[in-house]
């Protein structure tokens, strides 16, 4: 049997479903069912991003963007615009409700923030943020040569 070389992914995966599961209880209060409030808040941060955009940044599929996306719009938290020159695409905005919801996300976020750099000195947050950076920069090449493979192959 083949070993593992390095636990630091099963360490990654299991902080993040931690939060992910959370913020799913927390996030009921708001109507937001699994993981839509990463959509919601990316949004926020890009009014005005289309589909694809959003699905890159979120590193996930289209059609489970679309799923999201759609969900977001059934309880009001997004407003879907037409692009004025490409009548195929659309820009995605933050409603009213969003913008009220957004900061409660984004001070649950630094929170969690708070809750796993507890004990941590300003220098390893700092490199533990670089060297963390520096891992998704790149896995990302990965990702990006497997995303074009599979959108070729269409």
């Amino acid at each position: 049997m083949t070993a593992l070389k390095n636990q630091v992914l099963r360490e990654v995966g299991a902080l993040a479903r931690c939060i992910q599961s959370i913020s799913d209880i927390q996030y009921r209060n708001y109507n937001l069912q699994r993981g839509q409030f990463i959509f919601l808040t990316r949004i926020c941060e890009h009014p005005g991003i289309n589909l694809i955009e959003l699905s890159h940044i979120l590193k996930v599929d289209k059609a489970t963007t679309t799923k999201a996306v759609q969900k977001l719009m059934q309880e009001n938290y997004i407003v879907r615009e037409r692009d004025r020159a490409d009548k195929r695409m659309w820009h995605l905005f933050p409603s009213t409700k969003a913008k009220e919801v957004y900061p409660c996300i984004i001070e649950e976020e630094n929170r969690y923030i708070e809750i796993c750099f507890q004990g941590f000195t300003q220098k390893e947050k700092d490199h533990v943020g670089r060297l963390l950076k520096k891992m998704r920069e790149n896995i990302e090449q990965e990702w990006k040569a497997l995303k074009s493979y599979k959108e070729e192959s269409r």
